[in-house]
């Protein structure tokens, strides 16, 4: 059984940081795209980030200079860390993979989920 467990969120301060964790298991993700995505009340979810099989990796306008995306394919295992984190970056923060390259920020395109971890920002 395929599953993403993300892990990591909590209430922070504003300018403070988190770092998320999603791992993986019931298969290798290794040749996956790996994306994270975030849904705030009463919005669309969003892409936020995501980092291809190769280490590519690319961002959202909005978290650009304060997240960083990553992976260790050993322990199947991707991180979102967030720097400098403000009010408006509270949300649910979903991980996701898929199997086809390109349309990262299409969550449609992206055959596994995990559960969500809640983050918080207090101004």
């Amino acid at each position: 059984q395929v599953q993403l467990v993300e892990s990591g969120g909590g209430l922070v301060q504003a300018g403070g940081s988190l770092r998320l964790s999603c791992a993986a298991s019931g298969r290798t993700f290794s040749s996956y795209t790996m994306g994270w995505f975030r849904q705030a009340p009463g919005k669309e979810r969003e892409s936020v980030a995501a980092i291809s099989w190769s280490g590519d990796s690319t961002y959202a306008d909005s978290v650009k200079g304060r997240f960083t995306i990553s992976r260790d394919n050993a322990k199947n295992t991707y991180y979102l860390q967030m720097n400098s984190l403000k009010p408006e970056d509270t949300a649910v923060y979903y991980c996701a993979a898929k199997r086809a390259a390109g349309s990262w920020w299409n969550r449609y395109a992206y055959d596994y989920w995990g559960q969500g971890t809640q983050v918080t920002v207090s101004s």
